[in-house]
């Protein structure tokens, strides 16, 4: 497939995710967030084994363990506590500088040459990202701010190495053995931080089989085939568009208002996600076969 057809798939794993914050507070119940991350983890994981018949050899079930506890379980479990000790926009604006780790990360692990335009994009996109959710009641809690860097920081990694060690199996594998894997590093934390779930609703199975197939299974899945086909600070500028999604859904289905120096920020989260596309492009290759990085 050509590369914008890979940008749009990509970008749709963080445009569905920004609809996680919708389905937990309008159709999960609260105060579960670990064990609601291992039903959204641990099922979806389970099935995609199913579906691919691949387990992960010996030599891979290390990778897929730390993958899987840096892209979900470590991930997922600082999120919940930024989101709990910080305004919701301070979290999202923490996480959104989780591009600029890609690059300073892709730089040391792969070898990735910084590019100046990449590291413009990311910065000026969570500029955006700090315009459009951060309101005049926000405010620092040093824990909060040590797990939003934190959870960025993890899921940078785990972006990065997940470019760096690609299995030789197709995305639907990659992603099941994460998924797994973190969804069982979450279960023992579940059981023993959390009281066990009360009764579920029709509205709460409806909520985590999105959640569940389409949140993590499905995205996740198109989200591991797009870093192992774009560039690793690519991929991540995609993933400013999850805030953006929330606002939106926000605006539509709960009837918030946007203001004017909001939609502004909107505005330049996209802005900066297209630039951030067109300054991560590979470069174009010599004559002799080397690439224009390498010659200069």
């Amino acid at each position: 497939m050509s590369r914008p057809s890979d940008i749009v798939l990509t970008a749709l794993a963080p445009a569905i995710w920004g609809s996680t914050y919708l389905i937990t507070t309008e159709a999960l119940p609260a105060g579960y967030p670990v064990t609601l991350a291992v039903l959204r983890a641990l099922p979806a994981g389970v099935l995609l084994l199913a579906l691919t018949r691949c387990l992960p050899p010996r030599d891979w079930l290390a990778r897929s363990f730390l993958l899987g506890s840096l892209n979900f379980s470590v991930f997922w479990v600082l999120l919940f506590v930024a989101a709990y000790r910080l305004p919701g926009g301070v979290a999202a604006t923490l996480g959104a500088l989780q591009a600029m780790m890609v690059i300073l990360m892709a730089r040391g692990w792969l070898g990735t040459p910084i590019q100046s335009g990449a590291v413009a994009a990311a910065a000026v996109g969570a500029v955006g990202v700090a315009l459009l959710l951060i309101g005049p009641e926000a405010r620092l809690d040093p824990i909060g701010v040590a797990a939003g860097l934190g959870g960025a920081a993890s899921m940078a990694a785990g972006t990065v190495l997940s470019r760096r060690w690609q299995p030789p199996v197709t995305a639907l594998s990659f992603t099941a053995w994460q998924l797994t894997a973190g969804g069982l590093i979450l279960l023992p934390i579940a059981v023993l931080v959390e009281p066990p779930l009360p009764p579920l609703s029709a509205t709460n199975l409806a909520g985590l089989a999105w959640l569940g197939l389409v949140g993590a299974a499905a995205t996740y899945a198109l989200w591991f085939r797009g870093v192992a086909r774009l560039e690793p600070a690519a991929v991540s500028m995609l993933g400013m568009m999850s805030p953006l999604t929330a606002v939106v859904l926000g605006w539509v289905w709960l009837g918030q208002s946007l203001s004017p120096v909001q939609f502004a920020g909107a505005a330049i989260v996209l802005g900066a996600v297209w630039a951030g596309q067109r300054a991560n492009r590979p470069l174009a290759s010599l004559p002799d076969g080397t690439s224009r990085a390498k010659a200069a």
